[in-house]
């Protein structure tokens, strides 16, 4: 991990059901503590749960608190909360990155368009607007292909919510001198594409890496 150490980011693209990845997530996170103070993020807290997500830091309510208030992935006990724990152990900041799903399901049925209705407050849970979107993106055009025509040009708006909102907390934490691992499935990093593109696009000048997980039969 000695490259990766001298990053200001590090996405960590998992397979989100594979035990092994999620072993190596806390492994990588452990060794580069040993060498950088680290903020964590992950795609699998939404942004509007970060207050829930600080008090469980900073010891304000118990892990059952969290689950009861918070909206966790049903693999969270065996899968995320050792990285969580890991972080709060090191008492260090975890930022949920993801924009809440209910406006990203909203984008998938009626497009950009509908984030205009939002109020302030649920606006300030994602990326700012209008939000860049480049169609021609490998990964936007590879899920086009793969729904086969059926879900139509808003599947990947609604994908490119998660990815700018992602790449835009990222950004908004960034601090001198630290660094920021983040979480999140790998098709929101592979190829330079996803996150990437947004995080390159706002802030070319900084340094980013990426860990890329599949799963492969032997």
């Amino acid at each position: 991990v000695k490259p990766l150490a001298k990053k200001y980011s590090v996405l960590f693209g998992e397979v989100h059901n594979n035990y092994l990845a999620h072993w190596l997530e806390l492994v990588v996170a452990k060794d580069l503590s040993e060498k950088r103070t680290l903020i964590f993020g992950a795609e699998m807290f939404e942004a509007d749960n970060q207050q829930a997500l600080n008090n469980y830091l900073a010891g304000k309510i118990t892990a059952k608190g969290l689950d009861s208030t918070a909206r966790l992935w049903s693999n969270y006990k065996t899968d995320y909360a050792p990285i969580v724990n890991f972080a709060k152990e090191k008492n260090a900041v975890f930022i949920a990155t993801n924009i809440p799903r209910r406006y990203a399901s909203l984008v998938s049925k009626k497009g950009f368009e509908a984030l205009d209705t939002l109020s302030a407050l649920e606006k300030t849970w994602m990326a700012p607007l209008p939000m860049d979107y480049d169609s021609t993106l490998p990964g936007y055009v590879k899920m086009l292909e793969m729904m086969g025509g059926h879900g139509g040009a808003n599947m990947p708006k609604a994908q490119a919510t998660k990815d700018a909102s992602m790449a835009y907390f990222i950004l908004q934490n960034f601090k001198p001198g630290y660094l920021f691992i983040h979480y999140n499935g790998s098709f929101h990093s592979e190829n330079s594409d996803g996150i990437n593109w947004y995080l390159k696009t706002k802030r070319p000048v900084l340094n980013y890496g990426t860990i890329h997980t599949c799963s492969e039969k032997i």
